[in-house]
């Protein structure tokens, strides 16, 4: 029987990491190994670590200086003996199923890489699903990654996702450890690049779980704005170049988008100087705005030349858009 190792980074994570092994423990697929990477915690995380590994032999423990995600994620996925490797934030929870239904889609099909959607539990008790079509379907090489660059079928998370252990080859010198927001992106581009095809089931087994603290709750920071913005950027230096032209479009989206969230923000005067970085860098990509939809191209074309007019423009469009949400 092929072994899957579930990677778990965790920092400062000791009041939820217990909760999140247990659903891991529950797993219906027997030969699991769980690795957790401390990652330097300054809290009882250690503590919680070495408990379950005293009372479960399949659970091991790693334990480091502080390095941020990707290097936690990096020494778990090094470490593990696993034929196939997923990842598990700390203080999420994964339904019992959910690795044996990722490993049988991909051993049905053949291929590299299985994955499927998730829900996003709110604090106040709210749950989105996201990719939640039901369906079963395979991407060759070149639809994996156009779909991961696309984000709309294919998560941005790792967390959603089942690796077979060799797409890994390389991957620790190729990945810069400083980016905090959308590394996942990055890692996911690597691993899905290296995978022949993938395999997509629109479940939601993985149980993300919004808390008031977490990095997604807070406000907007620099590194909040332009971490994505860079590791798009990486993308288009590193990629093939036949992938050029859609590692420049998802680029250009991220720009926009960020534009967007910085314009509309009710506090937006404190954010003035990000907004102007960014729109510096959509105008020195104008020559490539041929490459976005006809909606995208009017919209950065407004925040170069008239940037009031795009204020205006997607201030209402927003506001149309919730109200529908509301009814």
């Amino acid at each position: 029987m092929e072994r899957i190792s579930v990677v778990v980074p965790a920092y400062n994570l000791a009041p939820y990491l217990g909760k999140s092994l247990d659903s891991l423990l529950e797993q219906t697929y027997p030969e699991l190994e769980i690795v957790v990477v401390d990652d330097g915690s300054q809290d009882e995380t250690p503590r919680v670590i070495r408990e379950f590994m005293d009372k479960h032999p399949n659970i091991r423990g790693i334990f480091q200086e502080n390095g941020g995600v990707t290097s936690a994620r990096l020494a778990g996925a090094a470490a593990a003996t696993g034929d196939w490797i997923g990842f598990m934030d700390g203080d999420d929870l994964v339904e019992p199923t959910m690795y044996a239904r990722l490993l049988e889609n991909a051993k049905s099909t053949g291929a590299d890489i299985s994955h499927c959607g998730h829900q996003i539990r709110f604090p106040d008790g709210r749950i989105e699903y996201v990719h939640q079509t039901g369906k079963l379907r395979t991407q060759d090489h070149a639809a994996g990654l156009w779909e991961l660059l696309d984000n709309r079928e294919v998560s941005l998370s790792l967390c959603t996702k089942l690796y077979r252990r060799e797409l890994f080859q390389g991957l620790s010198a190729w990945m810069p450890r400083d980016i905090r927001y959308n590394e996942d992106l990055l890692m996911n581009y690597y691993l899905f690049d290296r995978a022949k095809s993938a395999v997509f089931e629109g479940i939601c087994p993985y149980h993300y779980l919004l808390r008031t603290d977490s990095a997604s709750c807070k406000g907007i920071s620099e590194a909040y704005i332009f971490d994505p913005i860079r590791v798009r950027r990486l993308l288009l230096e590193r990629c093939a170049p036949e992938m050029k032209d859609m590692c420049r479009q998802a680029l250009l989206r991220n720009l926009l988008f960020n534009y967007a969230q910085l314009d509309v923000h009710p506090k937006r005067g404190e954010y003035t100087e990000f907004r102007h970085r960014v729109r510096q860098m959509l105008l020195a990509e104008k020559e490539s705005f041929r490459l976005l939809s006809t909606r995208n191209r009017v919209l950065a074309n407004m925040i170069c030349w008239a940037p009031w007019s795009f204020r205006l423009a997607y201030g209402t469009y927003v506001a149309l858009f919730q109200r529908e949400q509301q009814h």
